[in-house]
């Protein structure tokens, strides 16, 4: 068995700004949830049988309160902002297990039903579908593993460290040293891709890493300088660090069969008529008819 899970809000701004727009009788903008409606049955289509949806009902989250420059819903456009709870709606009426995140994020529920899947012996794998680098860290050999859907492109835990230079557990340190320009976080001055990589390679975690310079076991170009910088700012890159982990809360799923897709509720066929979108209804109950 394989478990797929998905960043509802990656699909979501995938398709608003991928998509043409398309607007209902009232004038609601809907694409964007048609499209990601169309990307959840072309998964189940393809063979999936367990599936589940993260959404951030809001973008602010407890990261707010961390750090005041951590992103927000500041700017995101209107037609946008209004289709997060249609999304959430939409597909809980396809009959997928929905995550709408307040307090936590979305990548903290895939992070957290990863973790619970992973647990399971039924499970043969389980596979994060974003691009997102911050669900590296959940990277687990080829047993949990990241899929960006629109490449085709699939990360195991040695496709990550290829990509950043470390291994799955240190992307935390290593996003709070190069900063993360999507989340709103900076990053130390002078660290960049190279420097922390080559760092954390050897010590792993940024709590090893000595302050003094003459202390390092590794050489780095500008490595006194970047020890200096570390040591005077190491609060703000555990900080960052903080920002950059993940939180696994297992009570968002209680077993791996809450995952099992069984078809669309009554409600969808109303749901697909709000949206222009009978055509999905129809395939999306003929799809179910062949899995009973």
């Amino acid at each position: 068995m394989r478990v797929f899970l998905v960043d509802g809000t990656y699909e979501l701004f995938r398709h608003y700004f991928g998509a043409p727009s398309h607007r209902t009788a009232e004038g609601a903008e809907v694409a964007a949830t048609r499209g990601v409606l169309g990307s959840m049955l072309q998964l189940l289509a393809d063979g999936a049988t367990h599936l589940g949806v993260a959404t951030d009902h809001v973008i602010e989250s407890f990261r707010n309160d961390l750090w005041p420059g951590y992103k927000s819903g500041a700017g995101v456009e209107a037609d946008l902002r209004g289709q997060f709870g249609l999304l959430e709606v939409a597909l809980t009426a396809m009959g997928l297990m929905v995550w709408a995140m307040v307090e936590l994020e979305a990548d903290d529920a895939l992070a957290s039903a990863a973790a619970v899947a992973a647990d399971d012996p039924a499970v043969d794998q389980v596979v994060i579908c974003t691009p997102d680098k911050d669900l590296g860290q959940c990277v687990t050999g080829g047993r949990i593993v990241q899929l960006d859907r629109r490449k085709q492109l699939v990360l195991d835990e040695a496709a990550v460290t290829a990509k950043f230079g470390v291994a799955p557990r240190s992307i935390p340190d290593y996003l709070a040293l190069v900063g993360d320009s999507s989340d709103g976080y900076p990053g130390l001055p002078g660290w960049g891709a190279k420097s922390a990589a080559a760092v954390l390679a050897h010590y792993g975690t940024i709590e090893q890493i000595p302050d003094a310079p003459g202390q390092w076991e590794v050489s780095v170009r500008g490595g006194p300088a970047l020890a200096a910088t570390l040591a005077a700012r190491r609060d703000d890159a555990m900080l960052f660090k903080d920002l950059a982990t993940l939180r696994v809360d297992r009570r968002l799923l209680g077993e791996v069969e809450e995952l099992r897709w069984l078809g669309p509720t009554p409600e969808f066929e109303e749901v697909c008529r709000r949206i222009d979108a009978g055509g999905l209804w129809s395939r999306v109950t003929r799809l179910a008819a062949t899995r009973t």
